[in-house]
């Protein structure tokens, strides 16, 4: 998803570089048809939100990307991968508004569960950001968060008033990375474990 959505910028004007990186892609997709996600019977209903961005990874115009996974149990659930729309001048900034993005897809989560009669009372949303985290947590302004938009501050609020709550994640085990930039092989591999891709049974 990372590769393909990247690609999508040269779709006007491609070089030969973006024809090798398609066909890259595209070997790919051929070499792992044999893999799905797997949804067991009886999976469990705890539900877990993954937050993570790329800040400012884009070098045409320096925005950053935000992912966002949610899975219920290990069965992953939804997921998106979208620039932002403001320049996040920090990885805090670009995390915190990818964490406010995760807030969001986490009560819409808790609202749908509702209508099938399943109450949940907390999602926890991960991040591996230890300043957005603790910017959700805390409601004194500082000086270098200051410029940080107030819509953003809609996490903060959810946090305070208990819909939500935000925990530490490693990068290593945040599976929404694998949304938001590259990796090597072994710990693409692993992350994409982590989303509940596995060889299909027949």
């Amino acid at each position: 998803m990372f590769s393909v959505c990247l690609c999508a910028h040269f779709q006007e004007d491609p070089k030969t570089s973006h024809l090798e990186v398609v066909k890259r892609i595209f070997r790919y997709i051929k070499g792992t048809t044999h893999l799905g996600l797997w949804y067991p019977k009886g999976s469990r209903i705890e539900t877990i939100v993954y937050a993570d961005s790329d800040h400012a990874r884009d070098y045409v115009d320096r925005k950053s990307t935000s992912g966002v996974c949610t899975l219920m149990g290990c069965c992953l659930t939804s997921w998106f991968s979208k620039k932002q729309t403001g320049l996040a001048i920090s990885t805090t900034e670009a995390e915190y508004v990818s964490a406010r993005k995760a807030c969001q897809q986490a009560l819409w989560m808790k609202q749908a569960l509702i209508d099938y009669g399943v109450r949940l009372y907390d999602i926890p949303i991960m991040c591996d950001n230890k300043w957005a985290i603790d910017l959700s947590k805390n409601p004194v302004q500082h000086s270098r968060t200051k410029h940080i938009e107030i819509r953003h501050h809609f996490l903060r609020d959810n946090v305070q008033n208990g819909n939500t709550s935000i925990e530490k994640v490693s990068s290593e085990d945040n599976i929404a990375d694998i949304i938001t930039k590259p990796f090597k092989r072994e710990p693409f591999n692993y992350l994409r474990l982590g989303l509940g891709m596995m060889e299909q049974i027949d």
